[in-house]
């Protein structure tokens, strides 16, 4: 699934020196051996001053601080929503002093300019194709989405892809914890050959419309309406435009593949082949063995929370009335909430549109649809979208129905995002600088070559 990641975010604020503090100040704290860095962004409007943070391991961008004062030379930042401060006093042009939340008090130095992130395979210009910025109509949504296509040079009618990201909103370069994956694939493709559009999501970026309400299937209209519109370019070849999903968007491209008999091709990128509801807790089951959870508090939440989502996929109506009964169940049942306030809060977010609809999700009668080329593509070390057991319903489901042009792959060592990693677990995301193995890159851009020189 794209991936909602459940991070330890650690919100913070900036600020500095005596006459003018406007600008980056950036410093680390250390958490159980991880450093964590922070950008604080301040500006002046008259006396007062205000700033944002960026975390970028934590994939946090422009946080609004809730207060911002410089006063005898001491800075002091405060984070209402997260009970976080921050105290500095100037020194040597860097503000020193401590952060504090929820009774933590940690050492922060802030200096001038900004925390950033090695990511040694970002593409840089100047680029060897054209790069086009476009809007698109999704009539059916009434809505203009906006896009990137890059066009491969001296390629009269090039073979086509469209790129789409996985779970929670999503610019066009899929951005993550510093990485654009998206950004990397759209680059490696389009320099072999290959026109690659990305979009950002309704709600996102350029893009108009409202992501918080929309679903899959939304998202499905979304990406088949600059299907429509490459089909009508003379400098794309109509016979063979295809889809890259990753994560959720590994569940969207089957959706238009079995609608949409002109789909030539569809790669799955971690996608799932099990119903969202037998996804999620295998995706919890594996990070909490990795993370060393004893197997009996593991099967207790594996049965309190299954109960849950079976209640969801039973549900006739998502209403006030429903929402409540899950609620009430997970105060009385489920371990892992302390509080009715926590327990009506997780029926909020099992409830929300996209994860309601999630939970139900079943993509076996959508890939029975799918007679196209499949590509699927894991990492054996994929603790969100696990691999065995996801490739192998994928190609069961495909195969089935008489679908013999299916490939599968798990990739040693690989994590949900594609790169080289130790664990899996989500908090290597950031730290690792790698975006997308060579690996995986290279396998995803042979398929395609061979599969549309055919």
């Amino acid at each position: 699934m794209k991936t909602r990641l459940t991070l330890f975010f650690i919100f913070f604020s900036t600020i500095i020196f005596a006459q003018n503090i406007e600008g980056n100040w950036s410093g680390d704290i250390e958490v159980q051996g991880t450093k964590i860095g922070f950008t604080f962004t301040i500006t002046k409007d008259g006396d007062n001053y205000s700033s944002v943070v960026d975390i970028p391991k934590q994939g946090v961008k422009d946080l609004p601080v809730t207060t911002t004062t410089f006063k005898d030379s001491t800075l002091t930042l405060n984070i209402a929503m997260a009970g976080i401060t921050y105290e500095g006093k100037y020194e040597n042009n860097a503000f020193v002093g401590n952060y504090k939340q929820a009774g933590l008090t940690l050492p922060l130095k802030l200096t001038p300019g900004e925390k950033k992130l090695n990511r040694p395979q970002e593409p840089k210009e100047p680029f060897p194709y054209k790069s086009k910025n476009i809007n698109v109509k999704n009539e059916k949504a009434g809505i203009n989405l906006a896009a990137t296509l890059t066009l491969p040079e001296n390629v009269k009618k090039a073979p086509a892809v469209i790129l789409i990201s996985g779970s929670g909103p999503q610019n066009r370069d899929s951005e993550i914890l510093g990485h654009k994956p998206f950004l990397l694939l759209s680059d490696y493709l389009t320099r072999n050959g290959f026109a690659v559009l990305r979009f950002d999501e309704r709600g996102v970026g350029e893009s108009e419309g409202v992501f918080s309400t929309a679903t899959s299937y939304d998202f499905a209209d979304d990406v088949e309406s600059f299907f429509n519109y490459l089909e009508t370019r003379k400098d794309i070849d109509s016979e063979n435009i295809g889809l890259i999903g990753h994560s959720e968007g590994g569940s969207v491209a089957p959706i238009i593949a079995a609608r949409n008999k002109n789909v030539a091709f569809i790669i799955l990128m971690a996608g799932a082949g099990v119903q969202g509801s037998d996804l999620l807790l295998s995706q919890k089951k594996a990070i909490q063995e990795k993370l060393g959870v004893d197997a009996e508090t593991i099967e207790k939440s594996q049965q309190q929370l299954g109960k849950a989502y079976q209640m969801i996929v039973n549900s006739t109506e998502n209403n006030e009335a429903f929402q409540q009964k899950l609620a009430n169940y997970l105060d009385e049942n489920f371990d892992e909430v302390q509080t009715t306030a926590q327990a009506q809060k997780l029926a909020q977010q099992l409830t929300s549109p996209w994860m309601y609809n999630f939970i139900r999700y079943n993509p076996k009668p959508i890939l029975e649809k799918v007679k196209c080329p499949v590509l699927a593509i894991n990492g054996s070390n994929d603790l969100q979208v696990p691999a065995k057991e996801n490739l192998s319903a994928i190609k069961t489901t495909l195969t089935a129905k008489g679908n013999k042009k299916v490939t599968m792959r798990e990739i040693e060592k690989l994590n949900h995002l594609f790169q080289e990693s130790k664990t899996g677990l989500p908090n290597e995301y950031a730290e690792i600088e790698q975006t997308i193995s060579p690996v995986a890159l290279r396998i995803i851009s042979d398929w395609l070559l061979r599969t549309t020189a055919n």
